[in-house]
């Protein structure tokens, strides 16, 4: 079979504006062209259409993920074909991918075979400079920062409490502790991954361009020695940063291998951040088009838990459904069976890990209140028997699964699965999503309420500084907030070996960081890092560019 990258190569996309103009109805003046298939869709035009009513909207979601991978943004993309090929007017949302990732451990994050967003190699890659853009306006508020204390510190910052580092969007273990100032007035410092910029969330949370000075501005860079906040406005940053992302807010429009249109806008981890695609994206979408398919990070347990506890929270926006990925695979990997025996035929191992299935749909329609079906992305190795078994099990759980083979066939291998949505969606009024817990819950107490009911712990422990960080936020107004826990997206639990479904585990906080400007306190839990490493053979050793120009090994 044909790589990613070949069958991209191959794919004859349509004009951008085509795409634009026949399956949206939006006009070529409203587009901002990056080349022919890749297009800004002007926010002013977007922000127009606000009198129009919203389409349905569909959450991908997953069971914990494996090293095997389950293919969630395969199956987005999946998922909107067959829903175009039903003649519906269908939109895809997605996450920008992050080159970390993309040169580090996990390659390409624009779907793969034949479902897939492209031009995928642009998209992977530089796209439209969005990420280009987050980066240099982080990094000019850690220069204001800076140059403030060198001309003077009038605002008497404490040197100590800094809490603003530099960015970069690679995988860079070596920066993760800095020292700037040398020659003047030295400090401790380091660097995060772009995609872990508080300004990422703050890019993907805000729906104009007063919202975004505004968030930008409320954004903390560290305090005084008397504990008083300092902040971006404090800086007179938040008009010059606010500037660098203005063409940036715009959605970029793609298209699929079967060109159904998809906005790829915005991309905050899923285990650091809240790990969803942009409100503008998805609002514009559902105001475009009749069912959107977008997704959110890693297991249920991560990016449907903050997609809805913050990104719906903030916006107001709710799934009518969800979708639960997951593969004969990634049942067998946490029934116990390790990578290199994955594709041995182990009815057993289905039913054991079933159990980390079934606690992701609990969250999903116990918890959060969204009626679900299980999309069983089938891999070639699956064998009938472990796929009926599978079917079967689920169907005790009261949901229904579908075998999809949209990686192999596109489109139309995940049209019953299409088919079970859309009948997920004509069967059942308008879910009432439930958020896990209510705004005035002490900050304390929410982490406790997330960790008991998604995660199966029995408690929470804490790093001394972590716990009085908290307690001091709490003190200093920021009680309402959402709280966004980073952990490992492998378990469950913060110990990325524990499979399945554990329970009696305790969740410990070592860190808590205030986003004020993206409007949530993240809890950094386990050994969780906002640099990633690069592994032992990164993928990066395995992209090219031959002589024709052409690109090898992205995917």
């Amino acid at each position: 079979m044909l790589s990613d990258i070949e069958i991209a190569n191959a794919a004859e996309l349509r004009p951008v504006a085509r795409v634009a103009q026949d399956e949206l109805g939006i006009d070529p003046a409203h587009l901002v062209p990056y080349g022919h298939h890749k297009a800004k869709v002007d926010l002013r035009y977007l922000q127009s259409l606000e009198d129009r009513p919203l389409g349905s909207l569909i959450l991908m979601t997953a069971m914990s993920p494996t090293p095997a991978g389950e293919g969630k943004t395969t199956t987005t993309v999946g998922l909107a074909d067959a829903l175009r090929g039903l003649g519906r007017r269908t939109m895809a949302c997605l996450r920008e991918p992050s080159m970390g990732p993309v040169f580090g451990l996990k390659g390409g994050a624009a779907g793969g075979g034949w479902a897939q967003v492209v031009p995928m190699t642009d998209i992977n890659l530089h796209f439209t400079g969005d990420f280009a853009a987050i980066a240099a306006a982080h990094n000019l508020l850690a220069a204001l920062v800076d140059n403030h204390l060198h001309h003077g510190n009038a605002l008497g910052l404490d040197v100590a409490a800094v809490d603003w580092k530099r960015v970069v969007d690679l995988n860079d273990r070596a920066l993760r502790h800095t020292v700037v100032g040398l020659g003047g007035q030295p400090r401790e410092d380091g660097f995060d991954i772009v995609v872990a910029s508080e300004l990422m969330a703050i890019f993907c949370l805000t729906e104009s361009w007063a919202d975004l000075k505004r968030r930008i501005g409320d954004i903390v860079v560290g305090h005084t020695r008397d504990k008083v906040p300092v902040t971006a406005r404090d800086l007179d940053a938040d008009g010059a940063m606010a500037v660098l992302l203005r063409d940036a807010l715009a959605p970029n429009l793609v298209q699929t291998l079967e060109h159904t249109p998809a906005f790829v806008h915005g991309g905050p981890f899923a285990n650091i951040a809240h790990g969803c695609s942009s409100v503008v994206a998805t609002r514009a979408a559902l105001r475009l088009a009749d069912y959107v398919v977008t997704e959110a990070g890693f297991g249920a347990d991560l990016g449907a838990e903050k997609f809805v506890d913050i990104k719906c929270r903030t916006s107001g926006l709710r799934p009518d459904a969800a979708v639960v990925v997951a593969t004969v695979r990634a049942l067998k990997y946490h029934g116990g069976v390790d990578v290199p025996d994955l594709d041995r035929e182990d009815l057993d191992a289905v039913e054991r890990g079933l159990v980390n299935l079934e606690r992701h749909l609990h969250n999903v329609r116990e918890v959060f209140g969204v009626p679900c079906v299980v999309a069983l992305n089938r891999f070639p190795t699956d064998t009938d028997a472990e796929v009926a078994r599978t079917v079967e099990l689920v169907a005790g759980l009261g949901v229904k699964a579908y075998p999809a083979t949209h990686f192999v066939d596109g489109g139309k291998g995940a049209t019953e699965l299409a088919r079970g949505v859309l009948d997920l969606l004509d069967g059942t009024d308008p879910p009432t999503v439930a958020l896990t817990y209510p705004d005035d819950l002490p900050l304390v107490d929410k982490v406790a309420t997330v960790a008991r009911r998604l995660y199966g712990a029995s408690g929470v422990t804490w790093d001394a500084k972590a716990r009085r960080r908290i307690e001091r936020l709490q003190a200093d107004g920021y009680g309402e907030l959402p709280v966004c826990i980073a952990k490992t997206q492998y378990s469950f639990s913060t110990d990325a070996t524990l499979r399945g479904a554990p329970t009696g585990h305790d969740l410990h906080v070592r860190e808590v960081r205030l986003a004020a400007g993206a409007g949530f306190v993240v809890l950094v839990c386990g050994d969780v890092m906002t640099m990633p490493g690069l592994p032992a053979v990164p993928a990066a050793s395995r992209i090219d560019l031959l002589p024709d120009g052409t690109v090898v090994g992205l995917s």
